[in-house]
């Protein structure tokens, strides 16, 4: 099963290698804009922009793995700090809600088991449970979150590492295909 949402209809390809073209053409300042949106990492966004001309959209999300792979621990936090918590979307954020789309229309029991699960994470690693939610529902989170909980902080750091990943690819294939040429 592949992370990516779907789109209302795939575009075609002039029009995807239309929007990476004005991505990588956009002045420094608006493409750190639009990449700090995908991840708060400043570092992952310099990163990311360096890599450019990005000669097609596989290249870009090789920036994205590259650049993933290269973050510190500090790094992740700073990429984790632009994200909600697991049962808590950003009000008003429709990134965040379409992400955690899950969560919607969850009986309050499972919510409350989440939220413990959540303090108790948070609590042991400092930082907010991430998950790449797309596509996930609010009982498989929590199923997962469970499951990594007994983690020690280094496998937790690179498996968090990983998540971002996913959710980038999901955001930069999603930027790429919305993107008006």
């Amino acid at each position: 099963m592949t992370n990516h949402p779907p789109a209302s209809r795939p575009p075609a390809p002039d029009e995807a290698d239309g929007a990476l073209r004005a991505l990588a053409a956009a002045p420094a300042a608006e493409l750190e804009k639009t990449l700090l949106e995908i991840c708060s990492s400043p570092r992952w966004a310099a990163a990311v922009a360096s890599a450019r001309p990005w000669s097609d959209r596989e290249a870009l999300l090789a920036a994205n793995a590259a650049a993933m792979a290269a973050l510190t621990v500090p790094d992740l936090a700073d990429a984790m700090a632009g994200h909600a918590r697991i049962g808590k979307p950003k009000a008003g954020d429709a990134t965040s809600e379409r992400e955690q789309a899950g969560i919607q229309g969850v009986d309050t029991a499972l919510l409350a088991d989440l939220q413990e699960a959540n303090d108790a994470y948070e609590a042991k690693f400092g930082h907010v449970f991430l998950i790449c939610a797309t596509g996930r529902t609010a009982a498989t989170m929590l199923a997962s979150l469970r499951e990594r909980f007994p983690h020690d902080a280094a496998t937790e750091a690179e498996i968090v590492r990983g998540e971002l990943r996913k959710i980038n690819d999901i955001r930069i294939n999603r930027l790429l295909d919305e993107t008006p040429v």
